[in-house]
């Protein structure tokens, strides 16, 4: 990495562990990403008890998901450069409380548009706290810890995703739709309690350090990955946003529940093993993840209607997928260096536009030539990642090892 991504006032802190991570506090940070998924997720698997509730149609009740991403993409940006100068466990804990308000307004609300707004600004706190996270986690260690502490860190994230919405619909069956609202609540105040007791606290940037978003964007690398993040992500989401319809075809349909089980529990192991290379071997380990999930999509192209491929092609999907989050936020904070806070909240907005966009593109797909148009856009969308992964191997996804980069960011 270039020498001027990196200053003394930026190194991370002396009282870092040699050797060993701060796991407590790390898994104070995966308890984040866990309850940002699962309160974005959680109506997904309630819509009918939220609509009886509220008096609206279901339809109406699935646009709490729409206003909770709306708020990340509009929120996540400005927030986060207006934040930049606090105390990071302060910006860190704005954000834990605004899911600790806002998730016990729509526990509590009775009105449609105070709900929606009330899931907007959930999804703004969410925003924040997304940006901090990566940065967070890898301030905490030593340079060559940080692919490591990243890798902890995001563990709640294929939890959230494979467990959120079958463990809504769970805790709405069991107790009430507003009861698994407050339950957020509650997990809410033991993880601010959490922050408070392990999280060490950091300053935030001097005037002088903060880099303007133009310049953030501008920087070297920065865009690459952006692209990368967008078109692996839509590719993603389009077969995930519509796994029911395209398993439906392998008569699995009834099966949703097992399918992102696998999905999960193999999204663990590929954060396991992304935690062990990111460090070394980040770029390799992208095209790799790429490459992988390409073939997953040949599979599914040529075998959608066999169990035992979906089985296997999920399997080897949740794999090339855990390590993702690690593997592009570490790729986009090196690139961007002293604007790697704004440059995780630019990821934060692409990230949730490629979501929505697939949820638009893949209704598109489904609608024009059914579920088995799925694979070939998963297939397309791959391929152009992986020439822009191939491309950046200057600045983006370096050739080099970062363990000897000194890539540390800045705060």
């Amino acid at each position: 990495m270039d020498s001027k991504h990196f200053s003394p006032s930026c190194a991370p802190p002396l009282q870092a562990p040699a050797s060993g991570l701060p796991v407590g506090a790390l898994l104070a940070l995966a308890m984040t990403g866990f309850i940002c998924i699962v309160t974005e997720t959680l109506p997904a698997g309630l819509l009918p008890q939220v609509g009886q509730g509220l008096g609206v149609s279901q339809a109406m009740a699935g646009q709490m998901v729409t206003a909770y991403a709306l708020g990340s993409v509009i929120a996540a940006i400005p927030l986060t450069i207006a934040t930049q100068g606090w105390r990071r466990r302060n910006a860190l804990l704005l954000a834990i409380v605004g899911f600790l308000l806002f998730n016990s307004v729509t526990a509590l609300s009775s009105h449609f548009a105070l709900t929606l707004l009330a899931r907007f600004f959930a999804g703004a706190a969410a925003g924040l706290a997304w940006s901090l996270l990566a940065s967070y986690a890898r301030r905490m260690v030593l340079p060559h810890q940080q692919g490591k502490a990243l890798a902890l860190a995001m563990l709640g994230t294929p939890i959230a995703l494979s467990l959120g919405v079958p463990l809504g619909t769970w805790m709405g069956t069991l107790v009430g739709w507003r009861s698994a609202f407050g339950i957020m609540s509650g997990l809410t105040l033991i993880l601010i309690v959490w922050v408070l007791t392990k999280v060490p606290d950091y300053p935030g940037q001097s005037g002088a350090q903060r880099l303007p978003l133009k310049k953030v964007l501008t920087t070297p690398g920065v865009r690459p990955v952006l692209a990368v993040v967008l078109t692996w992500m839509l590719a993603h989401n389009i077969l995930y946003t519509y796994v029911a319809p395209f398993v439906a075809q392998a008569g699995l349909g009834e099966r949703v529940d097992l399918v992102l089980l696998a999905f999960g529990a193999a999204a663990l192991v590929g954060i396991a093993i992304s935690g062990k290379t990111v460090d070394r071997h980040l770029r390799r380990s992208v095209l790799i993840s790429l490459a992988a999930f390409g073939a997953v999509g040949l599979l599914f192209a040529g075998w959608a209607d066999v169990p035992a491929a979906i089985y296997l092609g999920v399997a080897a999907w949740g794999l090339s997928f855990g390590g993702a989050a690690t593997l592009l936020q570490t790729a986009l904070a090196d690139s961007a260096g002293e604007g790697a806070d704004v440059a995780l909240s630019m990821n934060v907005v692409v990230w949730n536009s490629a979501i929505a966009a697939a949820g638009l593109l893949g209704g598109v797909l489904l609608n024009i030539w059914g579920p088995q148009s799925f694979p070939w856009a998963v297939v397309a969308l791959v391929v152009v990642a992986l020439a822009i992964t191939r491309s950046a191997a200057r600045h983006g996804f370096a050739a080099a090892p970062r363990s000897g980069s000194a890539a540390v960011i800045g705060h």
